[in-house]
């Protein structure tokens, strides 16, 4: 990144984050931290979440250190799920540049801003390099605040024509509806079961802990994204389905632990081999789709990285444009 430490902390706050970083910034930076994760380039530290036994939150930090891109630092934050009623965004989180040559603290940027649209860039990469290119119809399964992210940047990816989308809140579909006619596509509300059938390109994004699309109602050729699944427990498709499809991720060892793939890999239906990162795919050491009829999904469990690709983008646009705040400590 750009050097921010000439005249001190680098404050980037979350309005300047979003007035700086776009879409086509965040899947640049996303795409090249999984590719060089995938060359051993960069690595994730130990991931800490936790419930901290009060307002019902789950608190955490994301680390590591991209030697490509010169990125160290952690993302500290969780999810508290009595915001929504206050007026804040139930996810909370700040991260936290350091220099790599010295480890003075060179930037604070907040990341709410930048974890919904690193985590779309995340699918958005996946569809560009696994998706079927005549992909017209794209399925969402939920409709929460991250959903409308990630509409609008896999409609970057492919030429789609409609939208099907299910919410376990159908009253949340209607605006989401309003972000498909933004985008010049048709929309409807659908099943789960009409999802499968009609979705060549389907993005889960939710916090279930049970399955909501089923093995039987995906057809040939689908490529799915799960981006919900980011803790031990939770689940958004068919673990049968897991298996039967050929399965790509940001990070293995966070895909069969706390990501889509951790209930197939505990049947013992998927095999930790059978996984391949989509790093792999970007560097062309692996073909990733090999036919119309696979059905190829990627598990986005969400790793530290990426927080820090884009927020390294944050600051150095920041410090080029004159209007982040800088401090002394």
């Amino acid at each position: 990144m750009t050097d921010t430490q000439n005249d001190g902390l680098l404050i980037v706050g979350e309005d300047l984050c979003e007035k700086l970083v776009g879409r086509a910034d965040a899947f640049e930076a996303v795409e090249a931290v999984f590719a060089a994760m995938a060359k051993g380039d960069a690595y994730n530290f130990p991931v800490i979440r936790e419930a901290i036994g009060y307002a019902d939150a789950l608190y955490g930090f994301k680390s590591g250190f991209d030697r490509a891109g010169k990125n160290l630092g952690v993302k500290s934050g969780g999810f508290w799920p009595g915001n929504m009623a206050k007026g804040l965004t139930n996810h909370q989180s700040t991260v936290f540049l350091f220099d790599p040559d010295t480890g003075k603290l060179s930037a604070l940027v907040g990341g709410n801003y930048l974890t919904a649209v690193r985590t779309a860039a995340s699918s958005s990469v996946s569809i560009q390099h696994l998706a079927r290119k005549d992909a017209k119809v794209l399925g969402m399964v939920g409709a929460g605040h991250q959903s409308h992210f990630q509409m609008r940047a896999a409609a970057e990816q492919r030429d789609f024509e409609k939208v099907v989308a299910w919410n376990p809140h159908p009253d949340m579909l209607p605006k989401l509806g309003e972000t498909a006619k933004e985008l010049g596509l048709e929309f409807e509300a659908v099943t789960p079961e009409q999802l499968g059938a009609q979705a060549d390109v389907i993005i889960t994004i939710t916090s279930a802990f049970e399955p909501l699309l089923m093995k039987d109602w995906i057809k040939p050729g689908t490529h799915i994204a799960c981006m919900g699944t980011d803790t031990k427990g939770k689940m958004e498709v068919d673990p049968a389905l897991v298996a039967a499809a050929t399965v790509f991720t940001d990070e293995i060892a966070q895909s069969i632990s706390i990501g889509e793939a951790q209930h197939a890999i505990a049947s013992g239906a998927l095999k930790e081999d059978q996984i391949t990162p989509i790093g792999k795919v970007i560097n062309g050491d692996h073909p990733g789709r090999t036919s119309e009829a696979e059905i190829t999904l990627f598990d986005g469990t969400g790793v530290g990285l990426q927080d820090l690709a884009v927020a390294s983008v944050a600051a150095r646009l920041a410090a080029e444009s004159g209007e982040a705040i800088r401090v002394k400590l």
